[in-house]
């Protein structure tokens, strides 16, 4: 993206993007910086993090990076003690990171309960440890923005993904919930939820047929790329969203109508 043609309406703000080291993660990265914002990328691979930030700060981004596990909650924890000295305000998270690229496709019957509750962990548990944790600064910023990355693979019933959709249709719960107890404080939390998107990130697990039957299903006629996402993310980190709690946003190119 050319940055000259994007409005910096994110400038001053601090905002972390869990999950960053590639795919949609990265490109929510790259976008929320082009629009202004001081963006610290979190991923648990240290070497996938440190190559996304070389990327990003070559093209003139003001980014950082930071290691940590979203499921263990002493990472978490040490990461917001971490980032608290130079960064006691933080005006927005993206709670991006989650299991699914390395999922091997099972019928719910099959699927070994120790991937279910990889799953669990890293998705749903993840996502709330990262709220708790930087509360005290998301409350400190005063107008802050929580986006809790959904699916709509939760409506689609997804076969062989059942420990996925799972946690997925648990992160609209958790939003709604959140935003009930965060209001008094001004913090708004909204869910976008991506249809098919498609990456750098292999995923073995898809194939030709089920890539036709999202091209049949959906109302545009192609398939979408982390580009198609990355606008809705800053929209909702960015004041003009002010007024938006509680809400989710379905970006899949028409899949479903609600």
């Amino acid at each position: 993206m050319d940055q000259s043609t994007v409005t910096p309406r994110l400038a001053g703000k601090t905002l972390v993007v869990t999950g960053a080291g590639q795919g949609i993660g990265k490109a929510y990265a790259a976008r929320l910086a082009q629009e202004g914002a001081e963006v610290l990328l979190v991923d648990i691979n240290e070497q996938a993090v440190a190559a996304a930030v070389a990327d990003l700060k070559a093209a003139g981004l003001a980014v950082a990076g930071r290691v940590a596990d979203v499921a263990d909650p002493r990472s978490v924890q040490r990461l917001a003690e971490s980032l608290r000295p130079a960064h006691p305000r933080i005006h927005g998270l993206i709670n991006n990171a989650a299991v699914f690229s390395t999922i091997k496709l099972a019928s719910f019957w099959d699927i070994d309960p120790e991937q279910w509750d990889k799953v669990m962990a890293v998705n749903v548990r993840g996502a709330w440890l990262m709220v708790t944790a930087l509360l005290p600064q998301l409350r400190a910023a005063g107008q802050a923005s929580i986006v809790n990355i959904g699916s709509d693979a939760v409506w689609m019933g997804k076969p062989g993904y059942l420990h996925y959709v799972t946690s997925k249709a648990a992160i609209y719960g958790m939003t709604h919930g959140m935003a009930r107890e965060l209001g008094a404080d001004g913090i708004r939390v909204n869910t976008l939820s991506p249809g098919f998107t498609t990456t750098e990130v292999p995923r073995d697990t898809f194939t030709q047929a089920q890539l036709d039957g999202i091209m049949n299903a959906q109302a545009f006629k192609r398939l979408a790329d982390a580009g198609d996402m990355v606008g809705v993310a800053a929209f909702l980190m960015s004041d003009d969203s002010r007024w938006m709690t509680g809400q989710t946003f379905h970006v899949t190119g028409g899949l479903l109508f609600r």
